[in-house]
C-alpha cells in the first residue's frame, strides 16, 4: 500500500494534481463528498468531473468514509477528494450549540483514525485531498473554528499516516515528506 496525501489552499490545484497522479494507475475509484446546494457547487462538481475520465469508478456518500476493500489489482488507485468536503458535511449536522462539546471532535477524528489504519491495510495506491486551513486567521464564528481546529487536526493525522505528503500551491507541489 501507498499513501499519498496533497494539501493546500482552495483553488491552488491540488485535485488536479491528485487526479494527475492517479491517472498514472490504469483502474482509478474516485471517492467524492461533494453536495450540490446551489448551482455554483453544481458547476464545481460538474469541472471535476470533466476532468475525470469517464473509465474511472465513482463512490459518493456526502457523510460517510467510505469502507473500501482492497481488490488486490496491481494498477489500481483510490483517489479520495475531499476529506475538507467530507468534514463540512459532517458539521452542517451538529447543532451550533453543541459545538464547544468536545464529543463531536473527538468523534470525527477516531472516525478517521479508524478510516486510516483501514486504508493502510489496502494494496491499491490511495491518494487523500484536503484543503489546508493553517495559513489563514481564526474563524469568526464558532462553527467556523470547530471546522478549522477539527480539519486542522484530521490533515495532521493524515499526514502522519501517509507515505509521502504533498503542498500544492499556485499549482505546483511541493513534497513535505
Amino acid at each position: 500500500m501507498a499513501m499519498t496525501y496533497i494539501t493546500g489552499g482552495i483553488r491552488s490545484g491540488k485535485s488536479e494534481y491528485a487526479e494527475r497522479l492517479a491517472n498514472e494507475k490504469t483502474n482509478v475509484l474516485y471517492v467524492g463528498f461533494g453536495v450540490i446546494t446551489d448551482d455554483e457547487m453544481q458547476e464545481r462538481i460538474e469541472a471535476h468531473q470533466k476532468r475525470r475520465p469517464n473509465h474511472w469508478g465513482l463512490l459518493s456518500n456526502p457523510t460517510e468514509l467510505p469502507i473500501i476493500g482492497s481488490t488486490n489489482e496491481t494498477n489500481k488507485a483510490i483517489l479520495v477528494d475531499c476529506l475538507s468536503t467530507w468534514l463540512a458535511n459532517r458539521c452542517m449536522s451538529i447543532p451550533e450549540e453543541e459545538l464547544k462539546s468536545k464529543d463531536h471532535q473527538e468523534t470525527i477524528l477516531l472516525e478517521l483514525q479508524n478510516w486510516l489504519e483501514q486504508i493502510k491495510q489496502l494494496t491499491e495506491h490511495v491518494i487523500i485531498v484536503s484543503s489546508e486551513v493553517g495559513l489563514g486567521g481564526v474563524a469568526l464564528y464558532r462553527l467556523g473554528r470547530f471546522y478549522q481546529d477539527v480539519l486542522g487536526k484530521m490533515n495532521q493525522l493524515t499526514a502522519e499516516a501517509a507515505d509521502e505528503a504533498f503542498a500544492v500551491m499556485s499549482g505546483l507541489p511541493l513534497r513535505l515528506k
